[in-house]
């Protein structure tokens, strides 16, 4: 049985959503990307285990967040895209010092339900636009904190559909990533905070928010920092030292405020981004001789 036809037998048996050839520009903060053969959108954790179950040995599948550190390239996504939403985006306190969070519940959300319940640790990430999922997989944090600082396990499922638990300790993480294995989807995370005085933790969080304000655009079709910053480097400050600032290819350009925020300034096209981002690493390594390694994720196939 091929995939499709696979696909049609599973649909009669969930009610989440599974779309063919769905364009993928509407699920990336670049407003950028060509459709997928298939999206799914399970209903629960058991419709997604029931889904994998089924799709036992198709490996072509990619878990999205809500697309605010991926550039999905013009040819779209020749396999599944899984897209986990509101029944994993679930909050709620664990033994008065721990939030359990499911894996599509936005960092700003959880950070929220920190403050309103006077646990600190979570205020950075009021000014991170990710998911817990997302910010797991690549360690996001920003201001000298990030994930691997809170969080105390991750509940994910394997390709078979079955869920394991894995202890933070049990993980490598290093600066934006970590060693877990890529066939894990994770479903839910539980983090430790510390018990604080609301008033406080507002405070921290404003003066955070207030400087996320001065340092980087927003409102704009970015997917935020497109580099890593070298050891003992800022790659902002690498690419204006390479005469990079104000540099676009059609209608990709790097932000006027902010020199590793790169744009989609309204019809920029994947190679636009990516013929940029070749033409700024060029400059960098050329000029400071550093290899830039990119933040962001790229996925799809090329036209």
């Amino acid at each position: 049985m091929n995939l499709i036809s696979n696909l049609k037998e599973i649909k009669k048996k969930i009610s989440g959503q599974i779309l063919f050839n769905e364009y993928l520009s509407k699920y990336s903060w670049f407003n950028i990307g060509g459709p997928a053969k298939v999206i799914f959108k399970p209903k629960d954790l058991n419709e997604l285990s029931v889904f994998l179950k089924h799709l036992k040995g198709y490996n072509k599948i990619k878990i999205l967040g809500v697309g605010s550190n991926t550039l999905i390239r013009d040819g779209g996504f020749d396999g599944i895209i899984i897209k986990l939403g509101k029944s994993f985006s679930h909050i709620s306190l664990f033994d008065n010092n721990k939030i359990i969070a499911g894996t599509s519940a936005l960092d700003k959300q959880v950070s929220n339900f920190a403050l309103h319940n006077s646990l600190s640790g979570f205020e950075f990430l009021s000014c991170i636009p990710g998911s817990i999922g997302g910010g797991i997989k690549m360690n996001s944090g920003c201001y000298g904190n990030d994930i691997s600082k809170i969080l105390v396990s991750v509940q994910a499922m394997d390709m078979e559909g079955k869920i394991r638990v894995v202890n933070s300790s049990d993980i490598k993480f290093s600066y934006r990533k970590c060693n877990m294995k890529k066939d894990l989807i994770f479903v839910s995370a539980t983090l430790l905070g510390k018990n604080d005085n609301s008033k406080s933790i507002e405070k921290k969080i404003n003066e955070l928010v207030e400087r996320k304000k001065i340092d980087q655009p927003s409102k704009i079709k970015t997917c935020g920092s497109t580099f890593k910053n070298p050891e003992k480097n800022k790659a902002w400050s690498l690419i204006k030292e390479s005469g990079c600032a104000g540099m676009s290819v059609g209608d990709a350009c790097i932000s006027q405020k902010h020199c590793n925020f790169f744009v989609n300034k309204g019809k920029a096209r994947s190679k636009d981004l990516e013929d940029l981002i070749k033409k700024v690493k060029n400059a960098v390594l050329n000029k400071t001789g550093i290899e830039l390694e990119l933040e962001l994720e790229i996925i799809g196939e090329n036209l």
